[in-house]
């Protein structure tokens, strides 16, 4: 239950979190992830197995029009992908992938913040040629080729959690009180091997809307709440946190796509930085009258 007397034990289980220090990472001249504000990051998939059907392209002219639509409705971010994440998707090979994102990039990353999240070292390499700035690293296969590409261009990495080599292969994510702090061990290990490739600007994501073979429906998204308003406890990692943010039809039906809005309010509660969406209209107006609404 979410109420007052338990968001108060929150803050007083985990003073400490909250006043540890979070260094800002600047993804480009204009786009900062840090404590000031929550960045807003806008969903374009190029793969029609997307199950979000209103993210997907169908061709570069739509991706470059949907991206410049979310980026008007409020996303400082937009990331792009050419192969969706859930289990039963159609894998894309680097080279479809390539040719797909690479058009997409040098048109979006004109006017905006382009990430793409990928596992494959030469997609990375392709689209921090033709302008990303972030990538969102979704596996760890190859994450060490993947790093030494984003050093090189001085790119922000965006950690996910990722318990096998792909977050598209099925595994375990935490879902007891030891949750948080595995989280933080896991990102420890991999933080400073991002470092030791020349990576400076990282930003960590639990990773817990993926598919994981202990968690489906409600209490999927127990799990998911709970990961969002204690968002603080990574603080002592001592960068940015990031979430993409849930839709739980289990508990919305046929409302899900207002599912986004409602989980914002956790993020932002939990101090979260970073929050990857598809609804960016919803989103971006709940964030501002979570900042401009008086309480008392």
């Amino acid at each position: 239950m979410i109420d007052l007397e338990s968001l108060a034990a929150l803050y007083a289980d985990f003073r400490e979190d909250l006043e540890s220090p979070v260094a800002p990472v600047r993804v480009s001249e204009d786009v900062v992830v840090g404590d000031d504000a929550v960045t807003v990051m806008g969903v374009v998939n190029l793969s029609h197995d997307s199950t979000y059907r209103e993210s997907v392209a169908v061709s570069t002219d739509s991706a470059v029009r949907l991206g410049r639509a979310l980026t008007s409705q409020g996303a400082a971010i937009i990331d792009l992908g050419a192969e969706a994440s859930h289990e039963k998707a159609d894998r894309v090979d680097a080279a479809e992938q390539i040719d797909r994102l690479v058009p997409v990039v040098e048109a979006l990353s004109q006017r905006t913040v382009v990430s793409v999240e990928t596992y494959r070292p030469e997609v990375a390499e392709a689209v921090l040629a033709a302008g990303a700035r972030m990538i969102n690293l979704t596996g760890r296969g190859e994450e060490e080729e993947i790093l030494a590409a984003a050093g090189r261009a001085g790119a922000t990495v965006l950690m996910v959690f990722s318990p096998s080599d792909n977050v598209r292969e099925s595994g375990q994510l935490p879902d007891d009180d030891d949750m948080l702090p595995a989280l933080v061990e896991h990102f420890e290990e991999r933080l400073e091997r991002a470092r030791a490739a020349g990576v400076e600007k990282v930003i960590v994501d639990p990773g817990s809307g993926f598919t994981y073979d202990n968690l489906s429906g409600v209490g999927k998204a127990k799990v998911q709440s709970r990961v969002l308003a204690q968002s603080m406890r990574l603080r002592r990692l001592g960068v940015p946190s990031a979430h993409a943010l849930p839709h739980c039809f289990d508990l919305f039906e046929r409302d899900f796509r207002h599912a986004e809005g409602f989980f914002a309010v956790l993020a932002f509660l939990g101090r979260a930085h970073l929050l990857r969406v598809h609804e960016v209209s919803q989103v971006s107006r709940v964030l501002r009258s979570m900042r401009e609404l008086p309480v008392r």
